[in-house]
C-alpha cells in the first residue's frame, strides 16, 4: 500500500472531545486545564471572553478539521454554546456522535 494512503481515525469519544476543548481553552485562558470542569460557565466560571470563545472555535475547527472534513461552528450558534458542556455536546452533534 503506498505511504500516503488515507488512515481512518476512529471517531472521538465524549471524555476525548472534552479533554479537546479543556486543553485548548486552558491553552487560551492561561489557566491550568484540570481546573476545567464541564459544568463550568465560560463567563462567569472562566471569565472568557467572547475573544477567548472565538480562538476556542478557530482551534477546534482546525483540529476537528483534520478528523470531520469540513468541520465547522457556526457563528450563529456560538452564542447558544454557555458552558463547557454546551461546547461539548456541540462538537459531538456536529461529529455525529
Amino acid at each position: 500500500m503506498p505511504a500516503e494512503t488515507h488512515v481512518e481515525q476512529s471517531p472521538l469519544d465524549r471524555q476525548q472531545v472534552f479533554d479537546l476543548i479543556r486543553d485548548r481553552l486552558a491553552d487560551i485562558l492561561e489557566i491550568d486545564p484540570g481546573s476545567i470542569n464541564e459544568g463550568d460557565s465560560f463567563a462567569d466560571d472562566l471569565e472568557a471572553d467572547s475573544l477567548a470563545l472565538i480562538e476556542l472555535v478557530e482551534a477546534l475547527e482546525e483540529e476537528l478539521g483534520e478528523r470531520s472534513v469540513g468541520f465547522r461552528i457556526d457563528d450563529e450558534d456560538l452564542n447558544d454554546l454557555k458552558t463547557v458542556r454546551d461546547a461539548v455536546d456541540y462538537v459531538m452533534s456536529k461529529l455525529g456522535g
